[in-house]
């Protein structure tokens, strides 16, 4: 994935057609070791072909798998009250105001320090 990242980002760039080099450039300018049997894999199977083409039909394959969140069943109704009378009876309790408590917002640092 790695690679792949690279190969892209050297497309976005503006190299159509980058070599090993060039993504062994990019990875080890962020401390990435590349994998010599990977790469040449990747590169073989791109050489020749549009990246935006593959990307829009990658893209047209995705749109037929199913993405689950089928909405599953509606929520049970609430359970009705034994009575009217017997309900308005009952009282919630009062909340009583919460005490904030005293605390170091920053902890002695700030998040982007």
């Amino acid at each position: 994935m790695k690679h792949l990242a690279a190969y892209l980002l050297l497309g976005l760039g503006g190299n159509t057609s980058p070599s090993a080099d060039d993504i062994k450039g990019v990875l080890s300018s962020v401390g990435i070791d590349a994998d010599d049997e990977r790469l040449e894999k990747l590169i073989s199977e791109l050489d020749g072909k549009d990246i935006q083409e593959l990307i829009a039909e990658g893209s047209t394959k995705l749109a037929s798998v199913p993405s689950g969140g089928g909405g599953g069943g509606a929520a049970a109704p609430a359970a009705a009250a034994g009575g009217g009378a017997a309900a308005g009876e009952e009282k919630a309790p009062e909340k009583e105001p919460e005490k904030e408590e005293e605390s170091d917002e920053d902890m002695g640092f700030g998040l982007f320090d």
